[in-house]
């Protein structure tokens, strides 16, 4: 008896892995839609994107990089670029980073950014966009 129910529950953690990879996947395809969108309508707004940089964790410095986009949190933590990518732009960052640049890797983005910070530190990704683009 207790075997089954061992099973029962292997079977159950695998299907709930499996339902919650999904709708994570799910949020992901919404949030690059959403992305995509904007960077179509800050092109036709004519909101010009500017250099992004990488900054130290806590506070260590920044890095320049090769990317351009636009900043979706006021603290400059993450970014769209102008191809549609999100990037995180925090990292451990030493003197050869700081000087010679780094090349940060995109992510797939979040529908809150920030989510499970302290209060106050998340915002909507749909939020962020919006108030990106001009009136």
């Amino acid at each position: 008896m207790s075997e089954n129910w061992a099973q029962q529950r292997t079977e159950a953690a695998r299907e709930h892995a499996a339902r919650l990879a999904a709708r994570q996947d799910a949020e992901h395809v919404r949030a690059e839609e959403m992305l995509a969108d904007f960077v179509r309508r800050a092109h036709d707004a004519g909101l010009e994107p500017e250099p992004l940089q990488v900054r130290g964790y806590g506070g260590r410095g920044t890095a320049r990089t090769p990317l351009r986009g636009w900043y979706l949190r006021t603290d400059r933590t993450s970014a769209v670029s102008t191809d549609g990518d999100f990037y995180v732009l925090t990292a451990p960052l030493g003197l050869v980073d700081r000087l010679r640049g780094v090349r940060p890797a995109p992510r797939r983005p979040p529908l809150v950014l920030g989510a499970g910070g302290k209060d106050g530190d998340s915002i909507d990704l749909v939020d962020a966009l919006e108030r990106l683009l001009p009136r």
